[in-house]
């Protein structure tokens, strides 16, 4: 994921969009025998506690399709 840069985050992996730490995109890698499952999604905050909701990720959009065609790419031309 390094070479698609991406960075690992407790159990996860994140590309942030600009200089500060969000927006970013935050991926969830599952293996399920010979196959990884992604899952991915982008936070545009931190999350937030109290009468907020507690997760601001988008989890579909024009943003969401060119990353995951930009990581298959990626992916791809390193096997």
């Amino acid at each position: 994921m390094r070479r698609c840069r991406y960075h690992p985050l407790k159990d996860s992996y994140v590309r942030p969009l600009s200089a500060g730490d969000y927006p970013r995109f935050h991926l969830y890698i599952k293996n399920k025998g010979e196959e990884y499952i992604f899952n991915l999604h982008l936070d545009q905050k931190k999350k937030s506690y109290g009468k907020e909701t507690a997760h601001s990720g988008e989890y579909g959009g024009k943003l969401i399709e060119e990353e995951v065609e930009r990581i298959k790419n990626l992916i791809e031309k390193f096997k």
